[in-house]
């Protein structure tokens, strides 16, 4: 069995997080999402989550396409990947955040996975923060 894992706030469920599901699904069998946790999201994009971390979990997990959802490490944010193995790890198109250095700490974690820049849907339209109601 292929596992891919996937990263994000995934506050605001849109037709653009479904697109990107669907590819993901198109590299493995199983999907993992690792769920950003609401303190790395206030520390990274400055903001609050509209839907805390429990309720954001609650909302993937009843995604039929989705096969396990986790939280984020607080301390480790790579730690994730060593503990699910995946064969492919697949990033939106607006995760340069995180694929800073991506690489550098697989390798030296000795973590050999595939690694799948994914393609945008629609994102002038179907962006969380453009549809925000701040």
């Amino acid at each position: 069995m292929k596992k891919v894992i996937l990263f994000g706030t995934f506050d605001i469920l849109h037709p653009g997080h479904l697109n990107l599901f669907s590819q993901a699904k198109e590299y493995g069998d199983s999907i993992t999402v690792v769920l950003a946790r609401d303190k790395t999201i206030e520390k990274v994009k400055k903001r609050k989550p509209v839907f805390d971390e429990n309720q954001r979990k609650i909302n993937l997990e009843n995604l039929d396409i989705i096969d396990k959802v986790v939280l984020g490490n607080l301390d480790d944010k790579y730690k994730v990947i060593e503990d699910i193995k995946p064969d492919v790890i697949c990033l939106g198109y607006d995760q340069m955040f995180f694929t800073e250095g991506l690489e550098k700490e697989l390798e030296k974690r000795n973590i050999k996975t595939k690694i799948i820049k994914l393609t945008p849907y629609k994102h002038e339209i179907y962006k969380s923060s453009k549809l925000r109601k701040d």
